[in-house]
């Protein structure tokens, strides 16, 4: 008995010391191996910590993973491509990928991706972290350490991102767009890059300030005084700009320029269209931008820029524009080195109806109305198109008055007033009396020039313009019929031409007296000269067709109006051809090409006695419409009919 005791206890010990050697075993090989996993883990954490506040954008903890390491600085160059106005610019993402650990130091690899650009830029970098110290080891046998230590990650610049050492820091650079053109109605470009001279002055080197603005201000018509403040008001090597001149218009003037003290050139490109009244108040110009442009834009437009300052270039400016491009680069100083490209858009191409042709022509006869006239405009239509070939006005960089200007059309109107008289029964053969003056509920209406004709031809009262024969034919109308007759040409109509354009109308008649005034284009009846060009259009045409200006991009389709009685605009034809074989427009006669049919226009204005007059003219040729207009020109025949001469005789 004494003997199984011995060896049950042998047994037990046996047990007990193998029992203590697995805890041992245990201890040395399991423990620290668990120990090595918990400082890989707590080093990642370090990483992923620094990784959150990062993509957090929480600079105050960010920082605080650095030593002395100024983030903001590091990229305040880029803060605008992330969309922040100022301060520092933050990464939309950063990911941990792994951490590599060696003894106490490990190495985490980052992806990160900013918001630049259409698909943002993205790249790889790496951050350190430390283990900096240790927590204390119990005595308990069998106990193990499950912590992982202390460890720190470490911001540094080239954790920012590589290239960022040796005081780099991330700076961005802007990568300007090719601007669309504007082409004409055969596709080639109106606008391309042409010569041309700058002129300026520099103030250190200017020996007669006084002398040098009166000589600039006679010869190339700038402002003396404006100038001689700019100048002295100008650091003294500065360059000072007067004027910026084509090449045909600087070599004219040279000699009298270059004798000047002081005077400094640049010569370059610009983008112009072919002349420069061509289309001017229409198309506009492009330039340097300005400070109110620029902040208007929201970030799209910068200082340098290139912009649209007026007209189609500014309405159409995002267009032409493009989108600009930039590249983020490593800068130090003045050394950059380029990471990451967003090209820029090309600008889109503008196309226009204009015709150069055309418009050179009607630039010409504008320029040829005798001084003394006022302000002028003319625009012209190709009949079987619609299409707006031509906008011409004087000055040409004011008022686009040949679109949105409105006036009284005057005699004009006559050609709507016969097409709602024509349905109550008139006829071209029917006598209608031409006195010198009518009466209507007490108000005295004339004629130009005191004319009276008697009783006559209806045919005779158009093509001579009687005014009173129109009166007295006036109370055969309707309320609202002169108003539906000229909606039937697009008067007062909305046009979607990819412009403003004003149409006038021809509101409802709330009296006799003010029907009369309708009928002779006086009252409240208003059109622009491309209202009119257009009318004139449709009865040569015989149909509407919406008119065209802008086709791409291609505005929104244009209401039709009710449809125009063929037969009607056929004796509208016919009698506006009796204007110029028998009536107003007989200068008109013997212009080349096919004939010419017109009507001419002397509308009165304002309140004086007598009043003064706008010069119109409307009228045809062949496949070209045209409206011309003189403000305070007097008589139609006198004024318009030559200027519309001028721009026929042009157009061979």
């Amino acid at each position: 008995m004494q003997g199984t005791r011995r060896w049950v206890w042998w047994v037990v010990g046996v047990l007990v010391v193998l029992a203590g050697g697995a805890v041992a075993a245990y201890v040395v090989a399991v423990v620290p191996q668990q120990r090595e996993e918990n400082r890989d883990a707590a080093a990642r954490q370090a990483v992923e910590e620094l990784a959150a506040a990062w993509q957090g954008q929480d600079l105050g903890a960010l920082e605080a993973f650095g030593d002395g390491v100024d983030y903001t600085a590091l990229t305040t160059g880029v803060a605008s491509l992330a969309g922040a106005a100022d301060g520092p610019a933050w990464p939309e993402q950063v990911a941990v990928a792994e951490v590599e650990r060696d003894g106490a130091t490990a190495t985490g690899s980052l992806e990160v991706r900013w918001p630049f650009g259409a698909d943002g830029w993205s790249y790889d970098t790496t951050v350190t972290a430390r283990e900096v110290g240790e927590t204390e080891v119990g005595s308990v046998r069998g106990a193990f350490d499950t912590s992982g230590g202390v460890w720190e990650a470490e911001l540094l610049p080239t954790t920012v991102h590589p290239s960022l050492g040796d005081g780099a820091v991330l700076a961005s650079q802007r990568v300007p767009s090719t601007r669309g053109t504007v082409l004409g109605r055969d596709g080639s470009p109106l606008v391309v890059d042409r010569a041309v001279v700058e002129i300026g002055l520099r103030p250190d080197a200017v020996v007669d300030l006084p002398g040098v603005a009166a000589t600039f201000a006679g010869t190339l018509g700038i402002d003396a005084a404006s100038l001689v403040e700019r100048v002295q008001a100008a650091g003294p090597e500065e360059f000072v700009p007067v004027i910026t001149l084509r090449r045909e218009q600087y070599d004219p003037v040279r000699d009298t320029v270059r004798a000047q003290t002081g005077v400094v050139f640049r010569e370059g490109l610009q983008p112009l269209p072919p002349t420069t009244a061509f289309a001017r108040a229409t198309l506009g110009r492009s330039g340097p931008a300005t400070a109110e442009l620029v902040e208007a834009s929201e970030g799209r437009v910068q200082p340098g820029d290139t912009t649209g300052l007026s007209g189609l270039q500014r309405a159409y400016d995002e267009h032409l524009a493009g989108q600009a491009g930039f590249s983020v680069v490593s800068q130090v100083g003045e050394q950059s080195t380029g990471l990451f490209t967003q090209e820029p858009v090309p600008g889109a191409d503008l196309a226009t109806t204009l015709d150069e042709r055309v418009q050179v022509a009607a630039d010409q006869a504008l320029a040829a109305v005798p001084e003394g006239n006022g302000n002028a405009a003319l625009v012209a239509v190709d009949i079987p198109t619609g299409d707006v070939v031509a906008v011409a006005n004087t000055p040409a960089s004011g008022t686009d008055r040949a679109l949105t200007g409105t006036y009284p059309p005057g005699s004009t109107f006559k050609t709507v007033s016969t097409l709602a008289l024509l349905p109550t029964g008139l006829t071209p053969e029917e006598t209608v009396p031409c006195p010198g003056t009518a009466t209507v509920e007490g108000r005295a209406f004339g004629n130009v020039e005191d004319l009276a004709l008697g009783d006559v031809p209806f045919r005779t009262d158009f093509a001579r313009s009687c005014n009173t024969a129109f009166v007295g034919l006036s109370s055969r109308l309707e309320p609202g019929d002169l108003g539906a007759a000229a909606a039937t040409l697009g008067i007062g109509a909305e046009w979607s031409v990819g412009t403003p354009v004003a149409t006038g109308g021809a509101p409802a008649e709330e009296s006799p007296v003010e029907q009369a005034a309708a009928s002779i284009g006086q009252g409240r009846v208003l059109a622009s000269p491309a209202a009119m060009a257009v009318a004139t259009a449709t009865i040569a045409r015989g149909s509407w067709l919406p008119p065209r200006l802008v086709t791409t991009p291609a505005p929104e389709p244009s209401a039709a109006p009710a449809p125009l009685d063929p037969a009607a605009a056929a004796t509208v034809r016919d009698l506006m051809r009796a204007v110029v074989t028998d009536g107003s427009a007989n200068a008109l006669l013997d212009v080349p090409g096919a004939p010419v049919h017109a009507k001419t226009g002397t509308a009165e204005y304002g309140e004086e006695v007598p009043p003064r007059t706008h010069a119109w003219v409307v009228g045809f040729r062949g496949d070209l419409a045209f409206a011309a207009l003189v403000e305070d020109g007097g008589s139609g025949s006198r004024v318009a009919v030559p200027t519309a001469e001028t721009f026929l005789r042009l157009l061979p």
